[in-house]
């Protein structure tokens, strides 16, 4: 169904003038509306170009220009709109007509009215009669014929009933259209605010089988700014602005309108009915599987939607140098993110005061770079903390091109841990990159930090040891009183690849070369950081540690835990105290040596060693059992690098190492069983691999963990443990 295209005029030399000088002057009219995408302009028809079109002079037609500046953040299927306009003449009433378009600029009929959000703003009620007259609408679409559309991209389902295939589609075509063009300016943006380069494509990936239902003609943008209620009120509405139509599942275009609309939430319901109902008189197979599906397509919209919005709202930020600005755009990217967390997967969203250091860096990165050098010191607003002196080779000139440098790091060099944000830069006149580090707003590490992670990096490069470890270049404090650290970057040369780590466990030459590196740590001077350390018994403080963790928890983590079959703080301490290790003489401890804390490196030391924030002082055997907790290691592994170990440092390190290391694993399980669960139940940290891993592995850790105590072992049918792990 459908009339034919109409015929737009062929424009010779001179028609082609009369164009772009009526553009000209539409021009200069200024803006009378306009999008994202498009400024529209309303004027009379001039005498050369009334002619032209066979119109009456002075008739008012809309100039429609497609705007320069405008960010690529849609899907389109098709580029020329003029085409859709042609499809749907004789289908949808007062549907405006293309009559001329030339270099990005075209001509349409103009549609007499008002935007339907003059008359009910974005989260107010839509009356019932437009809802009913949106859901005829959005029926009729489907009786356009898909011959009469241009053709689709090769990349379309061949099996215009495939819902399921052309969700994946609209997903990937996410990708390629809207985030990879903008990965070079926003991708260390969205990096930075926790949004994995994949998220996409993951989405595309867990798609769920769907209704087959017929594909038809598609708006794609039916909002309340593109739906314009005529004077004299026939027909009720007229869908303008088709550039992002498309052709497939009709359920897409309704998931679309809901969200896009903002209808209150009491709304939705008579919306979907009132669509199913205009459907079912039309095309009844457009409405199978219409309770189970329509979310997929909405989860799809809200996680699409997160990169439109949040790079308009930066973008806008860039011109609003106040605490406003920043407090307005702060509160839209939050709104953008919570809204694709779940579609996403992004576990932990980050809060208000994490989203405004991420946005205000972004600003004043930029806004140093327009002002030249004299504005940095201005536009970032940083101190130095003289707990570390200044140092030659990184004066205060370089740490300011590097806190420059930060916000606009590109999305590969630009990696978020559970508890630092990390940008990897360059600096004009150092000859390495270095890691500008920050502590990540609201976060909550349960296992306390000891020693300050700038002293024991100081401390290894004094003490000269076979450490590979950053060093670090300097310390102080921005915006808000935020802290940064810089250091030397330990990944790959070309920084464009990302740093390798040991995830499924060590090869030979780096388990040697981990353990050399164990070994050389006893030649670090503690003394400055830690001056009691040795002084009482290193495994009773450790056991008093986990006991006061435990203590710790939220209640809810304190409560699941308990019916999960561990036990409380007092009874735990009461189990601990059975155990005992022998004394061995202290030194210093990485503390946290899983996977991605070790950078593999091509030379004897085979691994970089690094985020030294649980750094403490202690018995050398418990760094080496829990990297091989944190760590898969194959059994014959584990006994080479015991057996290096053993050989590499004096007695007094190792003695009885052979009965105590089992307790010290013991100690570890247990520890995890209370760690992750509590992850589980707060979601914190859950976006890291290292705690992703170990929490995916729960059932087993929690019984091994109840073993080893001498409690009873629950079932991992346990409904509880399945509440959780769901």
């Amino acid at each position: 169904m459908g009339a034919p295209p109409p015929s737009r005029p062929f424009l010779g030399e001179r028609a082609a003038r009369d164009v772009q000088e009526f553009v000209r002057l539409a021009a200069e009219q200024g803006v009378v509306s306009g999008g994202h995408h498009h400024h529209n302009r309303v004027l009379p028809l001039t005498e050369p170009l009334a002619r032209l079109l066979r119109r009456e002079p002075g008739t008012p037609v809309t100039v429609r220009s497609r705007r320069a500046d405008a960010l690529p953040v849609v899907i389109r299927t098709w580029q020329d709109e003029a085409r859709i306009l042609d499809c749907v003449q004789g289908v949808l009433p007062g549907v405006p007509q293309c009559l001329v378009a030339l270099d990005g600029h075209a001509v349409h009929s103009h549609v007499e009215g008002v935007p339907l959000s003059r008359v009910c703003a974005d989260g107010k009620p839509v009356d019932t009669l437009f809802v009913k007259a949106l859901a005829d609408l959005l029926a009729r679409m489907t009786q356009v014929r898909r011959e009469a559309l241009p053709p689709l991209p090769p990349q379309w389902p061949r099996n215009d009933k495939d819902s399921q295939g052309f969700l994946q589609t609209l997903a990937r075509r996410a990708d390629l259209q809207i985030r990879r063009p903008n990965r070079p300016t926003f991708g260390g943006l969205f990096a930075a605010l926790g949004v994995p380069e994949d998220a996409l494509v993951r989405l595309a990936e867990q798609v769920p089988a769907m209704a087959r239902r017929p594909y038809s003609l598609l708006h794609a943008d039916l909002h309340r700014d593109n739906l314009i209620v005529p004077e004299g009120g026939e027909p009720a509405l007229v869908c303008v602005d088709w550039e992002l139509a498309t052709y497939g599942d009709p359920l897409h275009d309704l998931a679309v309108h809901l969200v896009r609309m903002r209808y209150p939430g009491h709304q939705w319901a008579e919306v979907i009915d009132t669509w199913a109902e205009a459907m079912e008189r039309v095309r009844p197979a457009a409405v199978h599987g219409l309770a189970k599906d329509l979310r997929h397509y909405v989860a799809f919209e809200r996680a699409q939607s997160v990169y439109p919005d949040v790079m308009r709202a930066v973008r806008a930020l860039e011109d609003a140098p106040g605490q406003e600005g920043l407090d307005e755009a702060t509160a839209r990217v939050r709104r953008a993110l919570r809204a694709a967390a779940e579609p996403l997967g992004l576990r932990n969203v980050p809060d208000t005061a994490e989203v405004e250091r991420v946005l205000f860096r972004w600003r004043a990165s930029r806004t140093a770079l327009r002002g030249g050098p004299g504005r940095a010191a201005e536009a970032i607003a940083w101190t130095w903390d003289r707990r570390l002196p200044e140092r030659p080779d990184f004066p205060a000139p370089a740490v300011e091109q590097a806190l420059v440098a930060e916000g606009l790091a590109p999305a590969g060099r630009v990696f978020k841990g559970t508890a630092h944000l990390n940008s990897v830069v360059r600096v004009p006149g150092v000859d390495h990159p270095v890691v500008v580090r920050r502590k990540i707003a609201g976060f909550c590490r349960r296992e306390p930090s000891f020693l300050s992670e700038h002293a024991v990096l100081c401390a290894i490069e004094r003490s000269g040891a076979r450490v590979a470890a950053p060093r670090v270049l300097a310390l102080g404090h921005s915006h808000g009183g935020e802290q940064y650290a810089i250091h030397t970057y330990v990944g790959p040369e070309n920084t464009d690849d990302p740093p390798g780590h040991p995830v499924h466990g060590l090869l030979p030459h780096e388990a040697d070369g981990l353990v050399d590196q164990l070994c050389a740590l006893t030649e670090v001077d503690y003394s400055g950081l830690d001056p009691v350390a040795g002084e009482e018994s290193f495994f009773d403080w450790l056991c008093d540690q986990l006991v006061l963790l435990v203590g710790g928890l939220p209640k809810e983590s304190q409560h699941l835990a308990r019916h999960l079959g561990l036990p409380d703080a007092p009874r735990l301490r009461q189990i601990l105290r059975r155990y005992t290790v022998r004394r061995r003489r202290p030194a210093l401890l990485h503390g946290d040596l899983n996977p991605w804390n070790l950078v593999r490196r091509d030379d004897a030391l085979a691994l970089t060693v690094i985020d030294w924030e649980m750094a403490l002082v202690g018995d050398p055997l418990y760094d080496l059992v829990r990297h091989m907790h944190l760590t898969p290691t194959r059994p014959e592994i584990r006994e080479r690098m015991f057996r290096r170990w053993a050989r590499g440092l004096p007695a007094a390190y190792t003695a009885g190492w052979e009965q105590d290391w089992r307790v010290y694993r013991w100690v570890e399980t247990v520890r995890s069983a209370y760690v992750d669960l509590d992850r589980l139940v707060t979601g914190a940290g859950l976006d890291a691999p290292n705690v992703s891993r170990a929490v995916d592995s729960y059932a087993m850790t929690l019984a091994a963990a109840t073993g080893s105590l001498g409690l009873k072992a629950r079932s991992t049918a346990n409904p509880d443990l399945a509440r959780v792990l769901a």
